[in-house]
Formats: structure tokens, C-alpha cells, sequence
């Protein structure tokens, strides 16, 4: 396996050993949650019962849900009450999680937690995953059915998915830019709204 290999997972309705046996078949040992509310309809994913449940099977658990969560503080980061990931990418504390991932990363087999069942409609994979491949890491989405989704793969069903393709009038752009406009389409449909930052007109 790649050295510099992060894996992502939605927790969604899963089963507290459906869960951990997911994470044995990859030899994960550190899990980092990126949700923003670490809290869940489901209890064992509320974020004091599923540390001490990873606990049990000899794997870490960090919440850098202030660092890398879409529900900013930061009031900066809201257009028309529709928090921005362009903008959240820029904040040092994003940057900072960033950091703590890579670090993490050299010496366990970190996934990054959140929510969401589809990695596509999740920012783990719109924000946080896209910046951690723009540092050089492989990333691979681990799916319900227990198969993992490499990153770019992910990336070209979001073009299938948007219909972003190349035009008669732009046959030169490369994949990396149609990538870029993937990034920027999906962002903003899942992006989380903040009514308080909402505004008229």
C-alpha cells in the first residue's frame, strides 16, 4: 500500500461491528472525526461512546471537528449564509488539521470520519480530501459494501455525476481542471447553511 495513504468513512447506519470489522479489513488504527457535531441519532456514534468503543480495539481516536468541519465559528467563511470551503481551505486552524493528519498519517493507518454513507456528498472528500491530495496523499473512500474508492476514481464519477465534461468550445481542458470545476459545482450544493448569515435578496 501506498506509505502516503489516508482512508475516509461514513459512519451512516451502520452497526458498532460492522463498523470496527470495516476498519480491521484495512488495518486502520487511528480514526480522525472531522464531524462538526460529533453527536448521532445512532449512540454508539456519539463521540465519547465511539472512542471508548474504539478504545477496545486498540485504535485512536481524535475529533479535529473545529479544524476540519463544515459548521464554522468563523463568520468569515459564510456568503449569503452558505459556508464557503474555499474559504474555510484558507483558515490557519484548517491548514493546522491538515497538519495533524499528515503527522498522524506517517506512523498509523488514519481514516477520517464523518457522517455521510456517499464519500460524494460528504465534505470529508469536497474539502478535506481534496486538500490532502493537493499535499500528495493518496486517498481511498471506504464504501458501505466494504470496498474502497480511490480518490481520483470518486472524482471521475462526480464528473459523470454533474455532467462535466469537456465542450467544442474548451476540448483542451485537462482533467485536472474539470476536476477543479467537480470541486467547486459540489460544494455547493452540500454546502451547510447557516441561517443567522442569511440574507435578503
Amino acid at each position: 500500500m501506498n506509505e502516503r495513504c489516508v482512508f475516509t468513512i461514513g459512519h451512516s447506519t451502520h452497526e458498532m461491528g460492522r463498523f470496527l470489522e470495516l476498519f480491521r479489513s484495512y488495518g486502520v488504527t487511528a480514526v480522525v472525526d472531522v464531524r462538526s457535531q460529533p453527536a448521532s441519532r445512532l449512540p454508539h456514534f456519539c463521540r465519547d461512546h465511539l472512542a471508548a468503543e474504539l478504545r477496545t480495539v486498540g485504535i485512536e481516536y481524535v475529533f479535529l471537528g473545529s479544524e476540519l468541519g463544515v459548521r464554522r465559528v468563523e463568520r468569515e467563511c459564510y456568503v449569503d449564509g452558505r459556508v464557503s470551503y474555499e474559504r474555510i481551505a484558507r483558515l490557519a486552524s484548517f491548514q493546522h488539521g491538515l497538519d495533524r493528519i499528515e503527522r498522524g498519517a506517517a506512523t498509523r493507518v488514519v481514516t477520517l470520519l464523518c457522517a455521510e454513507k456517499e464519500p460524494l456528498e460528504c465534505h470529508r472528500t469536497i474539502l478535506v480530501a481534496r486538500h490532502l491530495v493537493g499535499r500528495g496523499w493518496n486517498v481511498k473512500h471506504i464504501l458501505a459494501d466494504g470496498t474502497a474508492e480511490d480518490h481520483i476514481d470518486g472524482m471521475r464519477r462526480l464528473l459523470r455525476l454533474r455532467d462535466i465534461g469537456r465542450t467544442l468550445f474548451e476540448p483542451n481542458l485537462t482533467e485536472e481542471e474539470l476536476f477543479e470545476r467537480a470541486y467547486e459545482e459540489q460544494s455547493r450544493i452540500i454546502a451547510y447553511r447557516d441561517r443567522e448569515e442569511e440574507t435578503d435578496g
